[in-house]
């Protein structure tokens, strides 16, 4: 793919996204349960989503929840009731714990669950709710498309759809994780940082941004390296014990895009003294891996070799 400044797959991910129009999570009260949820669902499926700010799994489950009914593109809508404000609610509700969500549709329950599932779960119970309708929505296409445009190196072309995923959904940690893939392929590290820097601390800790943390310090502590890698090749060439030299290099491979030969250096340099720096080379491995993801065919054959290394 050549890099443009609107593809194809955008362009059709913007038509797509305005005749959508908005997926709304509203705020409901007594006031607006009945025109929101109740005559609503007459329309679109509705869930409700009982919750209250002291509840912990309430947090976790609501993002989520959010995440995939505006991924159907407004096939199916979502309001939110706090039950402290509104007891009345959860009194005719009869809900007895939270987090409990409800989906109403055609003026009535439908179906329900209580307590936080995971999101695959979620997203289940959603695409269930909303009948399979129109396939694919808008995100998850544009989602898809990113992620083969990444995988191929059209590193430009991956930034704009999931800049375009992210102007619809900007909680969405896959796109946000993507797009920073993107930059610091495309060698923008201190945008990256930069973009980094804004992610919320509650979702610093989630596995897509924390692989995307350690790709860029990765790229970073390379791009650092690579200034004197001459000079580390001259060193090794002098002395194969040069520890220091070898795992600088391996850094610096990894961080041009070198990925095996910066694999074989730290494996190479395990072998000769796993516990040299405190096991530098065994963590700067884990590392690499995690930058690079649990499916990716070289993280797969890395930990086969460092684990027969190390049960050698």
């Amino acid at each position: 793919m050549n890099p443009y400044e609107e593809s194809d797959a955008e362009r059709s991910f913007d038509r797509r996204r305005r005749r959508a129009g908005p997926a709304p999570v509203k705020d409901v009260t007594a006031a607006t349960f009945m025109a929101e949820v109740v005559d609503g669902s007459f329309e679109a499926p509705v869930i409700v989503d009982f919750w209250a700010p002291w509840c912990g799994p309430c947090k976790q489950l609501g993002p989520i929840l959010e995440k995939t009914v505006r991924a159907t593109g407004g096939a199916v809508r979502m309001v939110k009731v706090n039950i402290d404000e509104n007891p009345q609610i959860a009194q005719q509700m009869r809900i007895q714990s939270i987090p409990a969500v409800y989906a109403f549709k055609d003026g009535r329950p439908v179906d329900g669950f209580v307590g936080a599932l995971p999101e695959s779960q979620v997203k289940q119970f959603v695409q269930r709710l909303g009948g399979g309708k129109g396939g694919p929505s808008p995100v998850e296409e544009a989602m898809a498309m990113a992620k083969e445009a990444l995988q191929s190196g059209d590193h430009k072309t991956a930034g704009a759809l999931y800049a375009q995923v992210l102007q619809r959904d900007p909680a969405n940690l896959e796109a946000v994780a993507g797009n920073l893939r993107a930059m610091i392929a495309r060698g923008d590290l201190a945008k990256a940082r930069a973009a980094l820097d804004r992610v919320p601390k509650e979702s610093a800790a989630h596995a897509e941004i924390s692989a995307a943390r350690s790709a860029l310090e990765l790229a970073e502590q390379g791009q650092k390296a690579m200034a004197g890698a001459s000079k580390l090749r001259a060193r090794l060439a002098k002395d194969p014990d040069d520890h220091e030299a070898r795992f600088e290099l391996a850094t610096a491979l990894f961080g041009s895009g070198n990925r095996e030969a910066a694999i074989d250096e730290l494996l190479s340099l395990f072998k000769r003294d796993r516990e040299w720096n405190e096991q530098a080379a065994r963590k700067q491995l884990v590392k690499f891996f995690e930058a690079m993801g649990p499916t990716d065919p070289l993280t797969l054959s890395g930990r086969r070799r460092l684990s027969a290394q190390m049960f050698s």
